[in-house]
């Protein structure tokens, strides 16, 4: 019956029926700023069409795109509760495995007869310089074996699936959790060994994650206002899961057994793994047996989809985008990559954070988690109410006949602000003589924390990334990779300050590493200064 209509519309001249859209061609869609996202959508400058990466997100058959993205922010907020149960638990494991290693030898009447030690007793100088590079080590095997893995497992993907990935980035995340309690069980193993528990993150880490992430959230709806909306969402449930819930939960569960939150860690990635299948993700491409068919069906019938590349052909496509988007690059482009480069390198001292307050403000581990909660709850805040109500008043301001330029710069100007808050912030912890004052200087760095609105907000204007032919996830893998190059090195040097500081004796000195990323902070602030908007 599909044939006779098809030839019978052949025959009369008939236009025929629209077919649907190739997997391969989609729309890429101007994104405006945070800022110009505050206007009103009369305001608001046309959108201008550009060619875009393959949708690989299910059809509009399926939930609306608000639906859609549930269990995608569900997903987000069990991962990073499982990785911030990890971190504060970690700490004290290696701590306490270095605590027992040097009593043993130098005072063994020390150690309790269930060999455990008092947490007061490790804050030692020679104890906390072999903590944090052992620290600094373990830190630079994950980012690193992530770095050099994401744009072979992003080429995975594009062959087997997204669902795929996710399902792959668990397994080193659920090793991280399992290896520290074995190590921390098994007093007979070299504390050394804690090394190992990051060498699964070849099969991903937190840039394959958040490549995948991100990609698919900007793939879930062509409204740029929603698309927005879903960032401030996705940014929100990383702020309380990871920063908020999760190390006040991991101080109350060390309180009563070292283990428990490792072990909460590994069944939050086991409730995970069966979520991955509701996310709004396309099935990867199969197949599909060539057929015959006479030429007027061909003219009114989809041509059936090609057979999936080669792995080999993929990583090839892939690199070879990445090398076009970087080939001619614009300035403002070089220039906001260096931004994120030196955000990350800056922010890298946050993983130091627990230390520095246990050893100048001598507080227990297993308590700086609520500080640390307090200070995720203010950055919820600032995320979700103060800063978008900042925004809509700022839009305010704006006439509605300005020119296309205006947001861009606006953008700019806030990320810029942004940057010397982070940075002032950032001194204030490095100088803060007290426990109160260090309460306050927290809170001055936490009004930094949009910066990512504005920065992310900047890739998606015509102003900054020109390049026609690019994808939306080669600009995100790019922009991913750069980020993690500065994680990186932070992991690197931010450790090194932290010994070094240690090494002077002097508690005023442990401030060292928040001090250089705020000359950090000020530096990537100029670097802002560089970029031009014409018009």
């Amino acid at each position: 019956m599909l044939r006779g209509r098809s030839s019978q519309r052949a025959r009369s001249g008939a236009p025929s029926p629209p077919t649907a859209p190739s997997h391969h061609t989609s729309q890429r869609v101007f994104h405006p700023s945070p800022y110009e996202m505050a206007r009103p959508s009369s305001d608001r400058p046309p959108s201008r069409s550009r060619s875009r990466s393959p949708s690989l997100v299910k059809s509009s058959s399926h939930p609306t795109p608000r639906r859609a993205i549930r269990p995608l922010l569900l997903l987000v907020a069990l991962i990073n509760l499982s990785w911030s149960l990890y971190q504060l638990p970690t700490t004290r494991v290696i701590e306490s495995r270095l605590c027992f290693d040097h009593y043993s030898l130098s005072d063994p009447s020390a150690v309790s007869p269930d060999g455990t030690i008092p947490e007061e007793l490790c804050k030692l100088d020679t104890i906390q310089q072999r903590l944090g590079k052992l620290q600094g080590v373990m830190e630079t095997i994950w980012v690193g074996g992530d770095f050099l893995m994401t744009i072979p497992l992003v080429t995975l993907a594009d062959r087997y699936g997204y669902g795929f990935v996710l399902r792959l980035n668990l397994v080193p995340r659920a090793f991280l959790l399992g290896w520290m309690l074995f190590v921390g069980c098994f007093r007979w193993l070299p504390v050394e060994w804690v090394v190992l528990a990051p060498a699964g993150s070849w099969l991903g880490g937190d840039c394959v994650l958040n490549s995948v992430v991100y990609f698919l959230v900007s793939e879930l709806t062509g409204d740029v206002v929603l698309r927005a909306t879903f960032f401030a969402y996705l940014n929100a449930t990383t702020s309380i899961f990871s920063s908020q819930l999760g190390p006040a939960l991991a101080s109350m569960t060390m309180s009563f057994r070292l283990w428990l939150p490792l072990v909460l860690g590994l069944g939050l990635l086991l409730v995970s793994a069966p979520l991955i299948s509701l996310l709004p993700i396309a099935p990867p491409p199969h197949p599909v047996e060539p057929r015959e068919t006479h030429d007027e069906e061909r003219s009114s019938l989809p041509s059936p989809q090609a057979p999936p590349k080669s792995l080999l052909s993929l990583f090839s496509t892939r690199l070879s985008s990445i090398l076009s988007l970087l080939t001619a690059p614009t300035p403002n482009f070089v220039l906001l990559l260096v931004v994120f480069f030196l955000a990350s390198l800056a922010s890298s001292d946050t993983k130091l954070l627990p230390l520095y307050i246990t050893n100048r403000y001598h507080l227990l581990l297993s308590s700086i988690g609520y500080l640390l909660s307090v200070k995720a709850v203010f950055n919820f805040f600032l995320l979700t109410y103060i800063i978008p109500a900042l925004l809509r008043k700022q839009a305010g301001f704006m006439s509605a006949h300005e020119s296309e330029a205006g947001p861009t710069r606006t953008t700019i100007h806030n990320a810029k602000i942004c940057l010397l808050l982070s940075g002032f912030g950032a001194l204030c912890v490095a100088l803060a003589p007290s426990i109160g004052w260090l309460v306050c200087a927290l809170g001055v760095y936490a009004l930094g924390i949009a910066l990512p609105m504005f920065t992310f907000g900047l890739l998606k204007s015509e102003h900054v990334v020109k390049q026609v032919d690019s994808e939306t996830g080669v600009v995100f893998s790019v922009v991913m990779l750069v980020r993690t190059v500065g994680t990186l090195m932070g992991a690197m040097v931010m450790p090194l300050l932290w010994v070094e500081a240690l090494k002077t004796g002097d508690p005023e000195d442990l401030g060292l590493p928040w001090g250089v990323s705020g000359i950090i902070y000020a530096v990537a602030s100029v670097v802002l200064l560089g970029m031009k908007v014409a018009g």
